[in-house]
């Protein structure tokens, strides 16, 4: 005779059963008699009595006999989608962002990098949707982050472990190369936060904002330093801020490329007086470029100056800058030369296009006038390339001004850069074009990573969602950067690229090792070509 227990599927209850084996010689088969003798405690084990199987006032508990030895059966598996985190794990092991926020968040960065996974890969979906994505992916964390929980660590996240994460971030990118630099605004409804505020929209959506800035290595194609700003702050302004940045977080010797935006004389003194290398887009509209211009303007255009391969001239003038230092401390200001290179360019497809958007807008201009319907905006516009003259016989009549039209004309398809570092023209352009990864991380932060308009309560919510938003750019950027050296945007799209690899699904069970689906042969060259050993069921 023995004890079996067995579960009620419906109640969740586990009852013992009293068990005797015979011989039934008519059917010839091993049968049993069973008979209920209670009820198992699913904490200590025991087997309670029911039913007055017990005399009454006796305390009666029977233990099951020993199971079976051999192979337990699982008691729990999985079956889940794999591919595509599996390669962003690989990525955030191999550029040393796993082990950076492990040190910076010892306690929460598995975390940090299921949500950074999640908001890759579920492009422009809200973050409560995590629930039903862990349900069907492996990540880092393994379990669902609940919007309460999610709430609770981005609360955990402290000024201290983010400065520490960028510093050590920036030591793993900081070599000798060029930074891009740029910025961009965020717009939002909040009524509430103190930096949403109105400026110069560059989403031209008629709304307050923030402004976030971000900075990208060169040769590395990954951001390591950002900064949230007031919306009203204009991008001249916000290199001041920039380089007092850099100082507390360790930083000399430095060089940036930053575009037109964020000239000013205040900038390149301050650039000079903290010894940093820079390259900067200049309008041609400044004195000392437009006299440097003309001076060499016939020189440009030649043969010898042509890259055939960008279909561009290039030139470059050594010349000097009129450095000043005010120095409040000691009531003097200190004026003095610095050498700078100026850069000019120009492009034949450049000069086609500015030139077809001036006739166009001349053509608009006269027909305004002549039909009476003018707009106060274009009113420097009129006086500038037209004269008017209102006659009793002829009635209106509207001129041309031929000397101001060729002036405008005469600098179509030019344009130009400044740096304090000795290089040729067509290095320094470059360079310069490298400035666009960051743009492309600003439409990754806005649109893949569902941050268009601000929905934060608070700035400690804000400034801890850009941070997590932050961590899933740079994986982002990593997948970009390494796209773009393979040659894969030729066959893929990003999304693309990871839609065919999360299709591959993996085993998870208890008491046995992960095991991985079927891997097509497209999925193992996407694997080889991004430098990614190929996932195995021994992992």
């Amino acid at each position: 005779m023995a004890i079996v227990t067995q579960t009620d599927k419906r109640s969740g209850i586990t009852y013992a059963y009293e068990t005797e084996y015979y011989w039934d010689k008519t059917k010839k088969q091993s049968r049993s008699k069973r008979i209920c003798v209670g009820k198992v405690d699913p904490i200590s084990g025991e087997i309670v009595p029911t039913r007055g199987r017990a005399k009454k006032g006796e305390l009666k508990t029977l233990s099951p006999s020993p199971g079976k030895t051999g192979p337990k059966p699982f008691t729990k598996s999985k079956r889940l989608y794999y591919g595509a985190t599996y390669l962003l794990e690989a990525f955030s092991d191999s550029i040393g962002l796993t082990t950076d926020l492990k040190q910076c968040f010892p306690d929460t960065y598995k975390k940090l990098l299921s949500i950074a996974f999640f908001l890759i890969l579920e492009d422009n979906n809200p973050l409560y949707r995590f629930e039903k994505w862990n349900l069907t992916h492996k990540h880092p964390y393994g379990q669902d982050i609940a919007s309460p929980r999610s709430s609770e660590l981005f609360a955990s996240i402290t000024d201290d472990q983010v400065t520490k994460f960028l510093r050590l971030q920036a030591e793993r990118r900081v070599e000798d190369e060029y930074w891009a630099y740029d910025s961009s605004s965020i717009s939002s409804y909040s009524e509430t936060l103190n930096q949403v505020q109105w400026g110069k929209n560059k989403e031209d959506d008629r709304l307050p904002q923030i402004n976030l800035l971000l900075v990208f290595g060169e040769k590395s194609g990954l951001p390591f330093y950002y900064c949230k700003l007031a919306g009203n702050i204009p991008d001249a302004k916000t290199v001041k801020h920039l380089l007092e940045d850099l100082d507390i977080l360790g930083f000399g010797k430095t060089k940036f490329v930053m575009d037109r935006g964020f000239y000013s004389e205040d900038n390149i003194n301050g650039l000079y007086r903290k010894h940093v290398k820079f390259l900067v887009g200049v309008r041609l509209s400044l004195k000392f470029i437009k006299r440097h211009l003309d001076e060499i303007y016939d020189d440009i255009r030649m043969f010898t100056n042509y890259d055939e391969s960008i279909n561009t001239y290039g030139f470059t003038v050594p010349a000097e800058w009129d450095y000043l230092q005010e120095r409040p401390y000691k009531g003097d200001v200190i004026k003095d030369k610095r050498r700078i290179y100026i850069h000019y360019y120009y492009s034949i497809e450049k000069g086609a296009d500015d030139e077809q958007a001036f006739d166009k807008r001349i053509t608009e201009l006269c027909s305004e006038l002549l039909e009476g319907k003018q707009i106060e905006e274009h009113k420097k516009a009129y006086s500038q390339f037209f004269e008017v003259k209102d006659t009793p016989v002829r009635g209106k009549q509207v001129y041309y001004k031929e000397d101001e039209m060729k002036a405008a004309r005469r600098y179509f398809g030019y344009f130009a850069l400044i740096t304090n570092e000795k290089m040729d023209a067509f290095t320094a352009l470059h360079l310069y074009r490298m400035k666009d990864i960051v743009e492309k991380a600003f439409s990754n932060i806005k649109d893949r990573l569902n941050m268009r308009r601000l929905l934060a309560k608070s700035e400690k919510n804000l400034d801890d969602k850009i941070f997590t938003e932050f961590v899933a750019l740079i994986l982002i950027s990593h997948l970009d950067h390494k796209m773009k050296e393979t040659n894969l945007y030729k066959r893929y799209s990003m999304q693309q690229l990871l839609d065919k690899l999360d299709v591959l699904e993996c085993f998870e069970d208890e008491n046995r090792k992960l095991r991985i689906g079927e891997l097509l042969n497209k999925q193992a060259e996407i694997y080889e070509a991004l430098g990614v050993s190929l996932p195995t069921s021994s992992c």
